[in-house]
Formats: C-alpha cells, structure tokens, sequence
C-alpha cells in the first residue's frame, strides 16, 4: 500500500486542506467545456479558489504563468482548444505547476481518444480524474461511454486505475457509485456522495474542478486527490439533506452546500468508515 495515499484522514485534516485553500486563494485555470464552464467556474469559488477561463491559443499559456493548478477537460475539443491546453500544459511543465486531467467522453469517439492520447504523451499529469468509463478506456481495459456517460460493469476499476496509474505516474481518481483513489503502489475506495448528483448535468466536471482547487493550494497529489474527493461527496451529501424538488434546485443546494462547507465544520466530522483501503 502506498504510504503516500492518506489512508487515515481525519476531519481535522480535511478541515487544515480547507483552510490552506481559503488562506491561498488558489488561481486555478480551466480549460474545460463550454456546457458546464459556468458551474465550474462557481465550484471554483466556493471552495475559496479563483477560477480562469482561459482557453484559447496565446492567451491559455500566458495565463498559466500566474496559475497554481491547471484542469484540462476534453469535454469540447476543437482544434483551438486542443491547442491552447498544449500550451498551458508547456508553461506549467516550465514553472512546475501541477495539471490536472478530466478525460471526457474518452472512449466514445475516436477523435476524444486521440486527443486523450497526444495529451498523456505531451503532459506530466499530477492527477487524471474520470469515471469508471473513461479511467478504464485510458488503461487500456474494455469499457462502454455514451457520449460522456460511463455504462456497464467495472468490478476491476481499482486495478484499472492502479495500472493508469503505473503508467503515467499520475494520482488516478476514478469516480462512481463509490470513489477509487489510486497511486501506482495502492487505491483506496471513499464512501461519499449521494446518488442526486448523478441527476445533475457537470457534476463530473465540477469534481475535476475540486480536485485541482485543492492541488492549487495543496502540493501533494495524493492529498488533493484524496481530500477534494471526500470533500466534494460531503457536500453532495449535505445537499441532499436540504429541501429539493428535484435535480434543478438539487444543483443549487448542490452550490449552496460547497459554499457553506465550513472548516469547523469538516473539523466535527469522524471519516474513518469514509475511507477503504483496497489494494
């Protein structure tokens, strides 16, 4: 097991992630996909980071050089955007900022998968996050994607991401029903979350957007991916317990709650039954 995955966290610890970011500030860039950019962007600043859009060629690298984490979502990839995420990705492997990679719709099309290729061959992710779907597509392991929507069975995912992550050298988050973190040494499975936020259109996008929130502020992979995870399904758990009609005023309690999610408040909370290690 990788002593570097924080098997043990407390809420103490998740409390000091969430004060760090308030008192960094974080500029985090995003190079994401036009249907969900507003609700990344907002995601971005309520968990007390500073959200950028900056996506297109000359501007997106320009803009990295004042960047603390950089997300790339293949969400959209026209040619421009293709090329502005290369750029970022170039001026962040120069002033070593960490990049993280949401691999949208990776094995629905041909042309995502191509994209997805050339930027694991260019870029030295910190931290890729996907679902069960996209994570096994880039492992090499039979997967089925609709459009952007994971399908099917992935009773392997653990080993899915181990791999992934062997043979990037990323932290792999792969996401679902339950979470899987994983390093190249070990995964852990966290138990968090509610199943409204599988009703809401981004909520994957929104995840990317927390976990390099928290890499923005945070230097270790392991620790932003495994943090931002637990945070972000407390918070769609707390959503759910405020009054909703639906998927609609779900998603704004959804806000609401990532908002509010307080250090003290994180601080209470016992997570040791949150966390699993397995493998």
């Amino acid at each position: 097991m990788s002593e570097s995955l924080p098997t043990d966290t407390t809420g103490d610890d998740l409390a000091n992630s969430l004060r760090t970011i308030a008192d960094g500030s974080p500029l985090v860039q995003h190079l994401t996909n036009e249907v969900t950019m507003n609700d990344v962007a907002n995601l971005t600043l309520h968990w007390d980071a500073l959200p950028v859009m900056a996506d297109s060629p000359g501007d997106a690298g320009e803009m990295a050089n004042g960047a603390a984490a950089i997300l790339l979502n293949t969400g959209q990839v026209p040619a421009g955007k293709v090329e502005a995420m290369h750029e970022a990705a170039e001026t962040a492997a120069e002033r070593d900022i960490p990049v993280v990679l949401d691999p949208v719709g990776v094995g629905a099309t041909p042309t995502r998968e191509a994209v997805a290729e050339e930027l694991l061959e260019a870029v030295d992710f910190s931290v890729i996050k996907g679902n069960y779907g996209e994570i096994s597509a880039l492992a090499g392991v039979e997967a089925e994607v609709k459009g952007v929507e994971s399908v099917g069975e992935y009773e392997a995912i653990e080993d899915a991401a181990q791999s992934l992550a062997e043979s990037t050298g990323a932290t792999v988050v792969a996401s679902g029903v339950e979470d899987v973190v994983a390093t190249a040494d070990g995964a852990v499975r966290l138990s968090v979350g509610h199943e409204m936020l599988g009703e809401v259109v981004g909520t994957g996008c929104m995840l990317g957007a927390t976990v390099a929130s928290f890499h923005g502020a945070l230097e270790d992979a392991e620790t932003a991916a495994v943090h931002g995870t637990l945070a972000f399904g407390i918070a769609g758990e707390l959503a759910a317990e405020m009054p909703h009609e639906g998927p609609a005023s779900y998603r704004t309690n959804f806000h609401d709650a990532v908002a509010g999610f307080s250090a003290d408040e994180a601080a209470g909370m016992d997570l040791a039954d949150r966390i699993e290690r397995v493998a």
